[in-house]
């Protein structure tokens, strides 16, 4: 438990409707004061923050940290580090590891396992069913006692429609959201990039939007009868976000995450078959990055998440049918974000905090995401207008998968601070 005075930034908290020039006083890890001209006293280490923007730690809520079994493509320490160097002070791993993580033991040894080696909160989420074979519920009760905060199958979204509904009514009683993976596997197996003018000139199998729309309805319609809260993971295509949008405005309990690939590239990225572009949900048309860039401007999404998803490069850099869907992102998003987003002046600087901060922690009922006196001393500085080129050779990851490297940016993290310790900091 360490302590720390962050000076001079500009302080935005959505939670409490801060937004000011101001100090951030952290003593023993907790928050004790937001305010200007605040003392330190003797011996705290004081960070200048002066021009910067000084946030409530930023949250992913959809990473991949393949720990266990999974270790040579990224490790809960390593994939924490990533975070870390990223601007994110927490992250929720998807359970999709080997062994899933659908029992109270494998939860409680990712739960360990951060404690000793993460320099960053990490969250596990648990799966749906057993083995993430959508056929039995996983043990969901003795996960979330174990510290699960979500239950999602992830990559293996459950089909059966009565098993959904059995794990929406469980999860409604724990207090737990639903995190789906929203594909119908009957409709877009095969396909590898989204099915469109694009996928017939490339002669690649497509992936239809359809087979993420129908499983959107199915779900919110279970979540309508349930009453669980239901959080799309992803979230890509223009009647998608319609139809969240529709049912938010009709009081279902309706999240929904998109991801910085996915407001940032087209599907007319593949054209050099570059399989760092090859992902799911697949990369869509234009008209649907508008669409998320629209429900990201109107409030219908709740936050920004990376599904940052490892792979090593002799399985990535295979021929692009063969290789695995996927993307690092945890070091990329804050620089996309101000990049696509907040430059361009689709959404101003503090809805994108509330993107990365109040969004996720409400979703997710996490004690995060605020500055608030006695909340944990996690904190995001960012500059609006560093510049800096991302190199994949120099990532804190396992993978070096990412559509970005070389890619110029305009705004990006500065220093990450884990209860009052500085974990990362630009060099």
């Amino acid at each position: 438990m360490k302590s720390l005075l962050i000076a001079g930034g500009r302080v935005i908290d959505p939670a409490s409707k801060f937004n000011a020039v101001a100090d951030v006083l952290i003593v023993n890890g907790k928050i004790e004061a937001v305010g200007q001209g605040l003392d330190a006293g003797e011996g705290v280490p004081v960070l200048d923050a002066t021009g910067a923007i000084v946030a409530p730690g930023f949250i992913d809520m959809h990473v991949h940290l393949r720990e266990p079994g999974i270790e040579h493509a990224e490790t809960i320490e390593t994939g924490a580090r990533a975070a870390a160097a990223g601007g994110f002070t927490t992250i929720c791993c998807m359970p999709n590891t080997s062994p899933v993580n659908d029992s109270a033991t494998v939860t409680s040894y990712i739960v360990q396992r951060a404690r000793e080696v993460a320099v960053v909160n990490v969250f596990p989420i648990g799966a749906i069913t057993l083995g993430s074979k959508g056929e039995e519920l996983a043990a969901i009760g003795s996960m979330h006692e174990a510290g699960i905060v979500a239950i999602s199958d992830d990559g293996r979204p459950v089909m059966n429609a009565r098993v959904m509904r059995r794990a929406m009514e469980t999860a409604r009683a724990l207090n737990i959201p639903v995190i789906d993976h929203c594909e119908d596997l009957n409709l877009s197996a095969g396909g590898d990039m989204h099915e469109g003018p694009e996928s017939v000139r490339l002669g690649l199998r497509g992936i239809p939007s359809a087979s993420e729309d129908v499983m959107v309805a199915r779900d919110i319609l279970l979540a309508e009868l349930t009453g669980a809260s239901f959080h799309v993971a992803h979230l890509s295509t223009m009647r998608s976000m319609a139809m969240v949008a529709f049912a938010r405005s009709r009081g279902i309990r309706v999240s929904c995450e998109v991801t910085p690939h996915h407001f940032a590239l087209t599907d007319r990225e593949l054209g050099s078959y570059d399989s760092n572009c090859k992902m799911k949900p697949p990369l869509r048309r234009s008209r649907d990055v508008e669409a998320i860039i629209e429900g990201i401007r109107s409030g219908a999404v709740d936050a920004i998440a990376t599904d940052h998803a490892p792979h090593p490069g002799d399985e990535k850099m295979q021929e692009f049918e063969r290789c695995p869907f996927g993307i690092t992102g945890l070091e990329t998003a804050i620089g996309l974000t101000l990049s696509e987003l907040v430059h361009p002046g689709h959404i101003s600087v503090g809805r994108m905090v509330e993107l990365f901060t109040t969004g996720p922690r409400n979703v997710l009922h996490l004690n995060r995401g605020t500055l608030s006196p006695g909340s944990p001393g996690d904190v995001t500085v960012f500059d609006l207008n560093r510049e800096w080129t991302f190199d994949v050779g120099k990532s804190q990851s396992k993978s070096r998968n990412s559509p970005f490297n070389g890619r110029r940016f305009k705004g990006g993290p500065v220093a990450t601070v884990v209860g009052g310790g500085i974990v990362w900091k630009i060099e």
